[in-house]
């Protein structure tokens, strides 16, 4: 059994000015202002179309993330519409082989420490699961059949695409105080590196 910690990856580059630049082309046809387009106008012009709740424009660029999380985050997450995933299969991926080293991962809980008492159990239970579905694969039962008694907490890998729009939709609600602990973790995560990378679209969003 191998348990580790959720993680997130942008996975293009990104070119800050080139996508201001995109973004405000597209944003001036709508006030045929293209005139008004200078090396540093970009920032002024997103900043003020964001203000006035013109978001629409922003919709231009998307983004992909891959995100390591338990299924049960993954469970929310899908819940967001507007955005495109490929998602690990527990299905057709047979815990039980080489490629995964014949033993199951899980993603550690954050809301206890490893000397918890309710960590403790969380982990023998886990223990015991892994143990459960690597007997049921011996006795014949095909991934589908035995992923029946995989819990949320299984290790899984997703791939999810937004545009710039849904993108700050998804971390206004999910880095909220009220949004699950596991679920604001990963989010947190995706708000750190698109701040990092394209402040003026996501450094009005509080966290």
């Amino acid at each position: 059994m191998k348990i580790i910690e959720p993680s997130v990856e942008l996975i293009q580059e990104i070119d800050a000015e080139k996508i201001m630049r995109h973004i405000e082309l597209a944003g001036r046809v709508c006030y045929k202002s293209e005139s008004r387009i200078s090396d540093q106008s970009a920032e002024k012009f997103i900043a003020n179309i964001l203000k006035s709740g013109h978001e629409s424009v922003i919709e231009h660029i998307s983004l992909t993330f891959k995100i390591i999380c338990d299924r049960g985050v993954t469970h929310e997450i899908v819940r967001h519409r507007l955005a495109s995933y490929s998602q690990e299969s527990s299905r057709y991926c047979d815990y039980s082989n080489d490629k995964f080293g014949n033993e199951l991962t899980f993603i550690k809980p954050c809301f206890w420490t490893k000397d918890d008492k309710n960590f403790l159990l969380w982990k023998d239970t886990m223990a015991q699961l892994e143990k459960i579905y690597l007997e049921m694969r011996k006795n014949g039962a095909r991934p589908e059949q035995a992923r029946s008694i995989l819990p949320n907490s299984l290790k899984t890998e997703i791939f999810m695409t937004c545009n710039l729009r849904e993108w700050r939709h998804f971390l206004k609600l999910r880095t909220a105080p009220r949004a699950h602990p596991q679920m604001r973790e990963i989010a947190i995560k995706i708000y750190k590196i698109l701040n990092e990378k394209l402040p003026i679209f996501f450094s009005d969003i509080e966290v």
